[in-house]
């Protein structure tokens, strides 16, 4: 029998913390009853954990990279992930304190609840191991199953939780049946184990069904097309806080996943996953372009704008090589900080205290808020890829990497998707600068999304500026990523 030690568990020391300090908040919020004043003393305390662990993530032992017997991997790939997913939930979380309380989420547990989801994106980044690949995933999704429907006064809330949770309960179940065929075939559930059984050997149609299930599970977790039918009505009919989550980190903790299955278990067999992932980079990138097009409520625009950006994204993990993995990277960290910037001006389109959520809201927004448009003209712009702010530099690398590794055609189609993406980030920035409106938005600013909106702009601004150094992080990442398969 196997037997941990103290060093065998201290990589995942931040993991180990959060599940404490989750601990902690049932019975801060059992006992402190579900009033607005405990809801904020539990979101307060969950920040708090937050930035502990994050703090502990930075500063970890880049000696020990493994835990629970290989089945949990620190490397420098899972570190940079793992701070991609600590910044973007501490925004969303953030977000959800309002001295007046909110109307869509203003109950202790949520916070508790994303807090777990949380620790479950960290596990995913950090399996290497079909088993604990799947534990992470559950983790993840049980918990935010309950948040999509979290307004129980709203039909279509309830509607989204439904959905989101019967489609979940699909994805899993394709995953997990591939799980079982891959380790039919390979003997073993560990990555390194995986690649080493199917080194030179010839594939049986079975292992190659198995690792299509798994890919195809995990597609659905990233919105990918044709598993993207539950994100435009999820993320319309949750409340807006839940749908901002959705929006940055789940995305970012089921790329990364993708990344270490790819490279780390089927990195010697590139050749036969690099068509799925460009059929699936195609199909996002295209239904999500045009799709957004048609769409009259922003947050069904920002479904489908998540959609294509999830299609860049493989276009760059399709290339299967080093610069693909830090394209990759380099295209999260921009999208983490677009997404917080873009939701924390969403969460502020309220009229006489009522949510607002049709793009046509956005009329006149220059005059009557000139700061958020300000604010949202960066973030589309960034969306669109207008050098030189972040979003571009997304955009070159993956496309880079995917031009290199000879896949030409697919970055032609990224260009010209990106092209006609632009047209609604373009229409949002024509009504809030060039048209009137008699109705204007509440002037309500709270400090926090008045925070987050402001470190988002200043990043995207700035990104050409500290590029080098991330380009050295996501590089001394994507190595250590490779190095692991």
């Amino acid at each position: 029998m196997y037997v941990f030690s103290l060093a065998d568990i201290m990589p995942a020391l931040p993991e180990i913390i959060l599940s404490g300090v989750a601990l902690l908040l049932v019975l801060v919020a059992a006992y402190g009853g579900e009033s607005a004043k405990n809801a904020r003393r539990v979101t307060r305390l969950a920040l708090g954990g937050i930035l502990l662990a994050l703090v502990l993530v930075i500063n970890s032992d880049p000696a020990l990279s493994s835990a629970f017997g290989g089945m949990f991997s620190a490397d420098s790939f899972a570190v940079f992930m793992k701070v991609l997913v600590l910044i973007g939930t501490f925004a969303a979380l953030s977000m959800s304190i309002r001295t007046s309380g909110d109307a869509d989420i203003n109950k202790p547990e949520y916070s508790l609840l994303v807090l777990l989801a949380m620790i479950g994106m960290m596990l995913m980044i950090s399996a290497d191991n079909l088993m604990a690949l799947y534990m992470g995933i559950e983790l993840q999704s049980l918990p935010l199953y309950v948040v999509a429907a979290m307004r129980t006064n709203s039909l279509r809330s309830s509607e989204a939780g439904l959905k989101y949770f019967l489609l979940g309960a699909l994805s899993s179940g394709m995953l997990l049946y591939g799980a079982s065929m891959v380790y039919g075939v390979a003997g073993t559930t560990d990555f390194a184990g995986i690649a080493a059984a199917i080194s030179g050997q010839d594939l049986p149609a079975v292992f190659v069904i198995g690792m299509v299930f798994m890919i195809s599970g995990l597609a659905f977790k990233v919105s990918a097309a044709p598993f993207h039918m539950w994100t435009p009505d999820v993320y319309e009919g949750s409340p807006t806080l839940v749908t901002a989550l959705f929006a940055m980190v789940p995305k970012v903790a089921s790329i990364a996943l993708l990344m270490r299955l790819t490279y780390g278990a089927f990195g010697g067999i590139a050749d036969q996953w690099q068509q799925v992932l460009v059929a699936l980079s195609i199909a996002s990138m295209v239904i999500g372009a045009l799709g957004a097009i048609m769409q009259t409520d922003i947050k069904r625009m920002m479904a489908y704008s998540s959609i294509a950006h999830m299609g860049y994204a493989l276009a760059g993990l399709a290339s299967g090589t080093v610069d693909g993995a830090m394209g990759v990277m380099i295209y999260m960290t921009g999208y983490v900080f677009m997404g917080a910037g873009t939701f924390s001006i969403i969460l502020l389109m309220r009229r006489e205290g009522a949510s607002a959520t049709k793009i046509v809201d956005l009329k006149g927004l220059s005059r009557t808020h000139p700061m958020l448009a300000v604010g949202l003209l960066v973030m589309m712009f960034s969306m669109a890829g207008i050098p030189p702010l972040a979003g571009f530099f997304g955009k070159w690398y993956v496309f880079l990497a995917a031009v290199q590794a000879g896949l030409v055609p697919l970055a032609v189609i990224g260009v010209v998707t990106s092209v006609v993406g632009a047209f609604y980030y373009l229409r949002i920035i024509r009504l809030m600068y060039f048209d009137d409106t008699d109705t204007p938005l509440d002037q309500e600013m709270p400090l926090a999304n008045r925070l987050v909106l402001g470190t988002s702009v200043a990043v995207i601004l700035l990104f050409f500026a500290g590029l080098g150094s991330l380009l050295g992080m996501a590089d001394t990442a994507a190595l250590s990523l490779i190095s692991a398969g």
